[in-house]
């Protein structure tokens, strides 16, 4: 029979998923915004989204990496398979390459070097993102 479940495990992975949804889901929201704004020609605006979405993505991957964190503590006593732990040490791998990528990006100035460590940034994200459904 079902019956709700909410705990302490329930928290920290409504906090995980949600962290990792504005993560992701914000760049998606921003390849779809910066387009139209630079399109627009308007001084400055697509750079002050640009940062405005910074002050809420970064402040999301840091509570991501935490209950990543927190995930794998309360995980500490259950038998994993040898797959299970090669799954995640290879998404492990994909969240920092996501953070390096994304932070390369808005160090930038190069536009080509920009749009190359956004789609390294982006790309790393989706898949580290997908591993964790995988686990």
């Amino acid at each position: 029979m079902l019956t709700p479940n909410f705990n302490l495990e329930t928290i920290r992975l409504f906090l995980h998923v949600t962290a990792v949804t504005v993560w992701v889901g914000g760049q998606i929201v921003m390849m779809a915004i910066l387009p139209v704004l630079r399109a627009a020609n308007i001084e400055g605006h697509a750079a002050s989204v640009a940062k405005a979405f910074q002050n809420v993505a970064w402040p999301a991957m840091a509570v991501a990496i935490f209950t990543g964190f927190w995930n794998i503590l309360a995980l500490m006593n259950v038998e994993k398979s040898f797959g299970w732990n090669m799954t995640f040490g290879i998404k492990f791998l994909f969240v920092i390459f996501s953070a390096v990528g994304a932070a390369r990006h808005a160090k930038a100035e190069d536009p080509k070097a920009k749009g190359i460590y956004g789609a390294i940034g982006f790309g790393a994200a989706i898949i580290a993102m997908f591993l964790g459904f995988v686990l």
